[in-house]
Formats: structure tokens, sequence, C-alpha cells
């Protein structure tokens, strides 16, 4: 599960880092546009304003200066084109737009003024119009009242703008170009478009990129700290990650071992270590517990007819049936002592010392149950002999905790009522249960039972009064019964309330004919 999570949040790092260099990277851009936009509308207006004013320096010129010369019929003056050969002479206005281009080239290096016609005067050198400039004077000629028209375009970091706009004749023009005798046309009138006033401005774009310079310089440094920031969060995730990936390795690690562990313990108890329930330190306490104490009979004799790998089969097979019912009844299963079983209840969890009690006497009869369905098994596998077991159970107050050392501990009880449930397992008939009084007596209400001749037991101070369990009872208040033999030859459980009615008609016939071999047997 982690790996994926892993990798969708890697992927998503990775978008969200792949937009924000995107972002940045197109901040310049952005603003590379913006100037040229910038430039662009500026060189528009600054075009515009020129042409405005050279058409008003013309006009001016036209009136003030051409007009009243000639009104006053050029005495002691000449209005030629030619005016730098005749002393005292001046330009015509064509003259003077044609060397206002040249003046303002001379002066502006990145704006240039150029006055064309495709009707120059005799003497003078044709003037050569590119495309824009031939349907620009077509258009003019067609429509002279349109504003004046404009090209505009940028070529690597420069943008440029051209405006042409017509050359209007005057009344002082059509006077003097239709009686010219170097005009190449006499028929002009007012209003005619004579040529063409064109402005052409440049502006590199990094001269006014660098007006932000403080913008730029702000831009960049947010860019490098935010760049530097994502370095530093992705260092630090990639810290965090690894940091995760040995936890996850510790954890699995560590849940490894806790599962290896919980086999060496009770599940009761491995549960409240593992949940901080319990404190793992040398303490006990008094508590009122059942203990149930088994053993296998002639277990010596058994080990010495059985190889060790057969034995050792045989009574793990034996130790995971016994510890699965005990564990299902909810006993804590307190260790195994070569053959012997010892389990308590009451401890860590109970349920009341009655309840304690019935439980841990429903778990023996389901144990001697399973036992006798292992025997079945065990015979096919070759084992002659039939395990019989004894079972004691006695209630009483023990000290139960943790014992030992802060080094080696072991949770488990001790006292005096725990060694009885002992001694009762030791005169328990073979495959048979004997519960002390104090457990007959909470539990007497379930089952059938018989009390056997008081005993005087080792390390009891008191007189013992034994009990020997016959089975449970059933809804009715019946014993269920059940019946068990084991010996040479011969090994008969039989429990009659877990015998349905067709059972019952095939063993009734299997067991009249055994009972015949046995007449004639005696």
């Amino acid at each position: 599960m982690r790996a994926p999570q892993t990798l969708h949040t890697r992927r998503w790092e990775r978008i969200a880092l792949a937009a924000l260099i995107l972002l940045l990277a197109g901040l310049p851009l952005a603003v590379w546009l913006d100037m040229q936009n910038i430039a662009a509308a500026r060189l528009r207006s600054q075009a515009g304003d020129l042409n405005s004013m050279i058409s008003s320096i013309r006009g001016y010129y036209g009136s003030a200066v051409v007009g009243r010369i000639l009104e006053n019929h050029g005495k002691d003056t000449q209005v030629i084109h030619n005016y730098e050969t005749v002393a005292g002479a001046i330009p015509i206005p064509a003259t003077l737009s044609l060397e206002l281009g040249r003046v303002i080239a001379d002066k502006q290096s990145n704006v240039s003024y150029r006055f064309v016609s495709d009707y120059p005067f005799r003497g003078r050198a044709p003037h050569v119009l590119d495309s824009f400039e031939q349907q620009s004077l077509a258009s003019l000629r067609a429509h002279p009242e349109q504003p004046p028209l404009i090209l505009a375009g940028t070529s690597g970091t420069a943008s440029q703008v051209r405006l042409i706009a017509p050359v209007l004749m005057s009344a002082a023009c059509v006077a003097c170009h239709n009686s010219h005798p170097d005009s190449p046309k006499k028929d002009w009138k007012i209003g005619d478009v004579r040529g063409l006033q064109e402005i052409e401005i440049h502006d590199e774009v990094g001269t006014s990129l660098w007006s932000f310079k403080y913008s730029l310089a702000y831009f960049l440094l947010a860019a490098a700290t935010g760049l530097g920031f994502i370095l530093l969060q992705r260092r630090q995730n990639a810290l965090i990650r690894g940091m995760n990936a040995d936890l996850a390795d510790a954890n699995d690690f560590l849940a490894s071992v806790s599962m290896k562990i919980s086999h060496y313990l009770s599940p009761q108890i491995y549960k409240n270590i593992f949940s901080g329930e319990m404190e793992v330190a040398l303490r006990t306490q008094r508590k009122k517990l059942t203990i149930f104490f088994s053993d296998i009979k002639d277990f010596t004799a058994l080990t010495e007819s059985l190889q060790p790998e057969a034995l050792t089969e045989l009574v793990n097979d034996y130790f995971t049936a016994m510890s699965a019912i005990a564990i299902r009844h909810g006993g804590t299963i307190d260790k195994f002592i070569g053959d012997a079983l010892l389990i308590f209840f009451g401890d860590p969890d109970t349920r009341g010392s009655t309840d304690d009690a019935r439980n841990c006497l429903r778990m023996a009869v389901e144990m001697q149950h399973a036992l006798a369905e292992l025997n079945v098994r065990w015979r096919k596998r070759g084992l002659e002999a039939p395990l019989r077991v004894r079972m004691g159970i006695n209630t009483g107050y023990c000290n139960v905790g943790n014992f030992g050392s802060s080094d080696r501990m072991d949770y488990t009880i001790l006292g005096a009522e725990a060694n009885l449930a002992a001694r009762l397992q030791a005169i328990a008939p073979a495959g048979g249960i004997v519960v002390s009084y104090e457990t007959y007596a909470l539990v007497r209400d379930i089952v059938a039972g018989h009390a056997l001749a008081p005993v005087h037991m080792k390390g009891i101070a008191r007189e013992v009064a034994p009990y020997a369990i016959d089975g449970l009872l059933d809804q009715d208040g019946r014993a269920m019964q059940v019946f068990s033999e084991h010996g040479a030859g011969h090994d008969v459980f039989l429990d009659v309330g877990r015998i349905d009615a067709a059972a019952a008609r095939s063993l009734r016939g299997v067991l009249h004919q055994a009972i015949s071999a046995l007449e004639r047997k005696v």
C-alpha cells in the first residue's frame, strides 16, 4: 500500500515543480511581450506626433513663407527647388520636406523621415517606392480623407513603426507646380495627393526592458527564492520519505519480531503487552483463578516406544489441538511442562469466578472429546496404544504476574491452589477429570459428577474433597453420558449426546456384535 502512495506523491511533486518552472520561465516572455506592446504603442504615438509636427511645419512654411513671397511676386527672392545654386533663393515645400528627411536622419538614429513622390521634378533622382509605399499611395489617392496608414513590425529585439500620410496640394503648391517649368505634371488641383510623407521609428526592446530593471530584478529574486524553496522542500521530502521508509522497515521488522514473540506468549498476555495495557515489570497481584492442569498417562513409556521424530510430531499435534480449544474458551495458557499443560482462567481477563470455572470445565470436556478424535487419527498412523490424559481443576487465590528477574521474566501463577490442581490431576483416572469442591460448587448446575473420598495431599494443609466429573448436563438437566475405556486391545470412547438416531442404529449393531464376541471370550 505504501509504494503506490509514494509514487503518487512523487508524481504530483514533479508535476508541481514542472508547472512552477514553466510559470517562472514564462515570466520573462510575458514581460517581453508587454514591452513589445508598449514599444509598438509608443512608436505609433511618436510617429503620429512627428507626422503632425512635420505637416504643421510644412503648412506653416508654405503659407507664412512661400505664400507671402509669391504674393509679393517674388521680388528680390526666388522660391525654387534648387535653391542652393541661386543666391537668396529659398526652397519650395517639397524640397523642404526632402531636406527635413536628411536633417532628421542626421540628428536621430532611430527616426527617419522621407518625402517621396512618383512625380519628381526634372533633374531629381526618381524615388524608389517599396510595395507598402506603392499600395499606400494608391489607397490614399483613392481616399485622401482616410487616416494615416501604419505598418508595425518586429525584427529580433527591435520594433519598428512606419507611418505614411498623404501630401496634399494646397493653393500655393498648385500654383507653383502647374507653372514651374521643371514640374512633370501641370494639371494639379487643390487636394490632390502629391506624394507620401513617411515617418519610420525604430526602438530596441532591450532598451525599454532595461527601464524595468528593478522590477525584473525583483521577479528574478522571487523566482530564485521560489525555486530554492522548492528544492529545499524536495530535499526535505526526500529526507522524510527516507525516514518513513526506515520507519516502515523498522515497523515491518518489529511486526515480524512481535509475530514471532506471540508464539511464545498466551494471546491475552501478548495483546495486553503490545497494547500497553500491561506494564512489563516485576509485579504481581493476588486474584481468584480457576487453574487447569493436565498430564498424559504413561508418557515415559510412550517416549521409549516411539522414535524422537514421531514423538515430537505427536506432542506438537496434541498441544496444537489443546491450545486452540483453550484459546476458544478464553483460557490463558501458562506453560507446557514436558507433556503437561497448565492453563488458568481469571487473568488478565475475567468474567467472574463462576463463568471462569464453567469455561474451564467446558474446555476440559471438549479436550477429552478432541483427544478421542486424535487417537483415531494417530491409530491410523501406527500408534498402538491410545493417549489418555488426566485432568485436574481447582479454584482459589493465587499470585499472578511477572516472576523472574529484570533480564528474564515469566508471566505465570504461584501459590498452593496451583499445586492443588496438579495434585488433583494425579488422582484422576486416565481420560477423566477431577475437580476440587471449590470448583464443583461453581459448576454443579452444568455438570454431573460424584464425590471421591477426601484425601490429604502433599503441600496442602487442609483435607481435600475431590469430585470426578461424569459429563455435562443437557438442556433437560440430564447427564450427557460419555463412556471411556482404554487398554490393551481396546479403545472405547462413546459420547451418547453427540450421536444422532441414524448413527445410533448403526453403532448398536456393532456393539451387539462386540458384546457377543466378549461373551464367548469369557
